[in-house]
């Protein structure tokens, strides 16, 4: 049996809150995607925007008010 490869990259980014570096990983084998995960430093809702092909992508972070 022939192991999956997994279709993920480790995004760093700055909280469009308080401004503090974090990261996220993308999970590239979804397509393109739109969620919401919590700043773990601040708490406060962002917005992943994830547009991808399987192999090249693009992550757009912002809050829920922009």
């Amino acid at each position: 049996m022939i192991p999956e490869t997994l279709m993920q990259e480790l995004q760093s980014y700055d909280c469009p809150y308080c401004g503090e570096p974090v990261e996220a990983v993308l999970d590239l084998s979804g397509g393109d995607q739109q969620y919401i995960e919590d700043c773990p430093v601040c708490c406060r809702p962002i917005i992943f925007d994830l547009q991808t092909d399987g192999e090249d992508w693009n992550l757009d972070v912002r809050s829920e008010n922009e």
